[in-house]
């Protein structure tokens, strides 16, 4: 307790002297960014993952191509959860003509895409409906009417009807009773895609539409207390994992909508990278700051010493100091960073148009960490060694052994704020990725800084250099930059590391973020032609050309089973996995072409290109799903003609281009010849719908699905988060700026005690600011220089490796970082020294 109170005696005298300002600024201000962005991104992570939930209507749904067990029913009731149900098929739906409208030119039937709903549904969010086509909607109450359908625009246009009018499904006749707007658990099936036609379930078995071997989509929605849905989501899975249960699938947030699912993990990743960026950014104001602390506090640490203070207390001391600081700051940064995070909010505006919940407290918990971490982690290592030399030698600053003692605690503070990092990012991947270039940054930047510097102080002592360094500037500049050696080099790695952060942050802003909302752009295809014959395939696309829609290919399709993977039979038995098994035992989508698609990668093997060899290249997350791997035979039946080829790669597809894709290609020479038909998509603007009828009405088993409604509904959520991360990466870029500069200003002790004597020596104050000038120029050149490249790699390893992108290098990145880092250096470098340089030199030698 005494060391205790020593120690908060320290701390108050060092906090009233002024000692701890610029350390505890460094770190309430790093904490600040590091929770402010860490409760927006809580918030806004929570906010999205409740408002996801709508996009199912509930919040776990159990999936079944036949009526759902009763057991799914008697276990959601008894833990208390709220029940609906969906039953979803496609059939023909029929407008029934009257004397005013029958119009043998108007088409009056189309494949629709009918879902019966209990009274109950949906469970979460809402439909909306609209008395008419084009009129404002509203929220629905309920269900349709008995006797009445909800249909979407898309089907009423294709009908050519309105509210009122009556169509057939099956043997019922239905009045059309309200327009639906908007449905957010549409859902991605391919029978989605075609126009929505909503009835009752207790009028489905009049309508005679289901019956033997009809392929219809059973679906149970569960919602309620989030502690009885995860007893219930492991009752199913349970269930399913057992093998009980065929043909049954779960959907959840996370199970289920996998282009939804895409888009909330991209955006997660997105937040999670800025507060990543901003943790490395606090990393460098805190070490920078703590090192300064601690230069200005070897002289009180080496009386302590002379006065018979033993290692373990003065360890001791020192530790509970900072711990005091750290808290402390760790707290205050936490409580401004939940200030500022509401600010933040109001910065946003109408970009999140819904209350968010309240954030959880582990923002605060991750930022007072960062805060403990990056003091022990940076701060101690240079006390440690004073405490195990003699006195004497501490006061004659003879410190034999600091080096290694001190590089070795550094590695320690390293490996923490590493493991810190990987905490914060929540993903092995993510944070491994941005870790990795932290610590290799400061290995590699420390390296290239001191050999730089090496070099550059050789080739100003050799004839060439002192002519061109003829000034008084550039010489001492170089000369004092060698003389201070790995301590200039530190400088300019700590400069560096924070400005490949600023850099990535800028980055990621422009091109990540223009690389999201390129990966489904507002022109992406949002119509499917599907069934088109090989006879009508040149009419197609003749019709098509001739009404402007000339960038269009229509891809063949083959049905092929899977019948054997390297001679052994494939049966669903074989796979424990309910999609696998689902997978085999139906039949597959091949397709066949030279050319590798635009949209498509490979991650392993290689491309067939050209050859006459049957070969095959398969989609990774189906090879994951089976197990298949490169070299692997598979063989195929297609209309009892066997096909069989080894993987010679492994694609990985970008969906949310929304073009058409296959999960197994083979090289033309493979299929070409066997039954096949063909399908194709195209963006078509709403204005221009009405040219599909005529294709239709000319090739009437044609047909023509619009995916119009899911690329909207993606395209909101992908709006909402891309507008809140850019404020997000402006609130980082803000903060790392203010952090740099705490950074800079952290080498002001040693510029000002080597001005007073260069002044003393009789330097003229244009010299002395010349040598200065010099001096923060070549260490923001080089700064810049590594940070351009080291963003730049770390740009597109992210890129590649996390976001699914592809990001070009960009040339303008290099001088662009070098102009930071100069600007960066000699700003800094300005505000720190301005005053000194008009003080007497007597007066600056006193006060350093």
């Amino acid at each position: 307790m005494g060391l205790v109170r020593q120690a908060a005696r320290m701390t108050a005298r060092d906090w009233r002297a002024g000692e701890l300002t610029m350390l505890v600024i460094a770190l309430v201000l790093a904490v600040a960014a590091l929770s402010s962005v860490g409760f927006l991104a809580d918030r806004l992570q929570q906010g999205l993952e409740r408002d996801a939930r709508r996009m199912i209507a509930a919040d776990f749904v159990v999936r079944s191509d036949h009526p759902v067990d009763s057991a799914f029913f008697d276990e959601a009731h008894r833990l208390g959860l709220r029940t609906a149900t969906t039953t979803i098929f496609p059939s023909m739906a029929a407008r029934v003509a009257t004397a005013a409208a029958d119009d043998p030119g108007l088409s009056n039937a189309r494949l629709a895409a009918v879902k019966a709903v209990s009274p109950t549904y949906p469970l979460r969010g809402a439909l909306r409906i609209a008395p008419a086509a084009g009129a404002p909607d509203h929220r629905a109450d309920g269900i349709p009417v008995k006797g009445t359908v909800w249909a979407d625009e898309q089907l009423l246009e294709t009908l050519h009807a309105r509210v009122g009018d009556v169509v057939a499904l099956g043997d019922r006749r239905f009045t059309i009773g309200a327009v639906i707007t908007r449905e957010l658990d549409r859902g991605f099936a391919f029978v989605n895609f075609s126009p929505r036609v909503m009835v009752r379930a207790d009028e489905l078995a009049s309508t005679g539409l289901i019956g033997y071997g009809s392929r219809v989509t059973y679906r149970l929605l569960v919602a309620g207390d989030d502690a009885a849905v995860a007893r219930f989501s492991a009752f199913a899975h349970a269930r399913i994992d057992g093998g009980k249960l065929r043909g049954v699938a779960l959907e959840s947030l996370k199970d289920g909508q996998p282009q939804v699912r895409a888009t909330l993990d991209r955006a997660g990743r997105f937040l999670r990278l800025v507060a990543l960026l901003t943790a490395l950014l606090a990393a460098v104001a805190i070490a920078m700051a703590a090192h300064r602390y601690v230069r200005r506090h070897l002289d009180g640490c080496a009386v302590m010493r002379c006065l018979g203070l033993g290692q373990r207390e003065l360890r001791t001391l020192v530790a509970l100091e900072f711990a005091f600081v750290g808290a402390t700051g760790g707290i205050a940064g936490a409580a401004l960073g939940y200030a500022g995070h509401f600010v933040l909010l109001l910065w946003l505006g109408q970009l999140i148009a819904v209350a968010l919940p309240q954030p959880s407290l582990l923002p605060a918990f991750e930022g007072i960490a960062a805060a403990l971490v990056l003091l022990f982690g940076f701060a101690l290592p240079p006390l440690l060694p004073l405490t195990r030399v003699p006195p004497l030698r501490v006061l004659r600053r003879e410190w034999d052994g600091q080096a290694r003692t001190a590089w070795w605690a550094y590695a320690l503070g390293v490996a923490l704020f590493g493991a810190l990092l990987l905490l914060a990012a929540g993903e092995l991947k993510l944070g491994g990725i941005v870790a990795a270039g932290f610590a290799l940054g400061l290995v590699v930047f420390a390296a290239l800084a001191r050999a730089a510097l090496w070099l550059c102080a050789r080739f100003a002592r050799s004839d060439s250099g002192r002519r061109l360094a003829a000034s008084v500037g550039w010489r001492y500049a170089l000369a004092s930059l060698e003389r201070r050696g790995w301590a200039s080099a530190l400088q300019i790695t700590a400069l560096a590391i924070g400005l490949m952060c600023l850099l990535l942050i800028a980055m990621t802003r422009n091109d990540l973020v223009a690389g999201w909302r390129d990966s489904t752009p507002p022109d992406a295809p949002n119509e499917f032609l599907i069934d088109i014959q090989p006879d009508e395939r040149q009419a197609v696309l003749d019709y098509l050309r001739t009404r402007g829609i000339a960038d269009i290919e229509l891809e063949p399709m083959v049905r092929g089973r899977l019948v054997a993977i390297d001679g052994k039979r494939v049966v669903p038995e074989s796979y424990k996995n309910d999609d696998a098994r689902r997978l085999v035992d139906r039949e597959f989508n091949l397709s066949y072409r030279s050319v590798l698609p635009s949209d498509n990668r490979i991650d392993e093997g290689r491309w067939y290109g050209d050859t006459k060899r049957p070969e095959i290249s398969i989609e990774a997350g189906l090879a994951k799903l089976l197990g298949l791997k490169l070299g692997d035979v598979l063989r195929f039946d297609v209309t009892g003609m066997p096909i069989e080829a080894p993987i010679t790669s492994v694609r990985k597809l970008d969906w949310g281009t929304f073009k058409v894709n296959f999960f197994v290609l083979m090289p033309p020479a493979t299929l070409e010849g066997l039954p096949a038909t063909f399908i194709t998509s195209f963006y078509l603007p709403l204005e221009r719908r009405p040219i599909l009828d005529g294709l239709i009405a000319a090739h009437p088993n044609v047909t023509a699905i619009d995916t119009t409604p899911i690329l909207a509904q993606i395209q909101h959520v992908l709006d909402q988060v891309i507008g809140a991360v850019q404020f997000l990466f402006a609130f980082t870029l803000a903060a790392g700026v203010l952090v740099l500069y705490s950074a800079l200003a952290g080498t002001r002790d040693e510029r000002v005690r080597e001005s007073a004597l260069l002044r003393a020596l009789g330097a003229s104050h244009r010299q002395v600011r010349s040598v200065h000038v010099a001096e923060f120029a070549l260490v923001g050149a080089l700064a810049g220089l590594m940070a351009a490249v080291g963003a730049q790699a770390l740009g597109i390893v992210l890129a590649t490796r996390v976001f699914d992108f592809h990001l070009d290098i960009d040339p303008w990145l290099l001088p662009a970082g070098v102009a930071a880092g100069v600007a960066c250096a000699g700003v800094g470098g300005w505000l720190s020294l301005r005053r000194v340089l008009r003080r007497p030199a007597a007066q600056s030698l006193r006060e350093a």
